[in-house]
């Protein structure tokens, strides 16, 4: 069972989300929260799995809470973080995968594809195949130069490492990745642990942000 709590600042929002998400066999809502300092409090006595996160709340932002609800001890299991925001080009959305969250999903997106969105996110994927991430991330990175730190980390990939870091900034799936690079999909997924690993990375998600962010991939390209 897939335990999700909802943070939202209106409480129909909240009461909808719940009532959706509720409805599934495989989905219990645990609790909710109205702001960024009540999601931190709640999600250490509820211990959810997925958090859907809104940006822009009163008291603390979307932002401010991921960051300190992904601020774990080394060792310790975090909570899935899901940003749900009206703006499909936000700079907070940016800044949350950063932080560690996994995906973003919009909050007028079809019902089916936000309960879709969780189990994703559950699973231990991002959510990362929409457009608009992909736009997201390309156009905050397009402001700045690449970070030499990062890009000096890339030496310590493989080539097929690199190749499959690319392809998932390209937000391919592992299915996709092995299509393209004709490899079996469990070598797929050994590839991208490893590269997650070696990089210390969280997920796909800063996966992503990180292969902007070295240079690896350019905007636009």
């Amino acid at each position: 069972m897939i335990r999700v709590m909802v943070v939202d600042d209106q409480a129909m929002v909240r009461e909808g989300f719940a009532a959706l998400l509720s409805a599934q066999p495989d989905i219990t809502v645990v609790g909710d929260a109205a702001n960024g300092a009540d999601a931190v409090t709640a999600s250490r006595r509820l211990d959810p799995d997925v958090i859907l996160m809104d940006v822009r709340m009163p008291v603390m932002d979307g932002l401010a809470a991921t960051g300190r609800i992904l601020d774990v001890p080394p060792g310790a299991t975090a909570p899935k973080v899901l940003i749900l925001t009206t703006f499909d080009l936000d700079d907070y959305v940016f800044g949350a995968l950063r932080a560690g969250a996994s995906g973003f999903v919009l909050k007028d997106a079809p019902s089916a594809e936000l309960v879709h969105a969780v189990r994703v996110i559950a699973s231990g994927e991002a959510l990362l195949a929409p457009s608009v991430t992909k736009r997201l991330i390309a156009d905050y990175a397009s402001r700045g130069q690449p970070d030499r730190r990062r890009h000096a980390a890339l030496g310590s990939l493989t080539p097929r490492e690199t190749d499959v870091l690319r392809l998932i900034a390209d937000g391919r799936s592992n299915q996709e990745i092995a299509a393209d690079l004709v490899l079996a999909e469990q070598t797929v997924k050994t590839h991208v642990s490893r590269l997650l690993t070696k990089l210390d990375l969280r997920d796909r998600a800063q996966a992503v942000v990180f292969a902007y962010e070295s240079g690896l991939v350019v905007p636009g390209q």
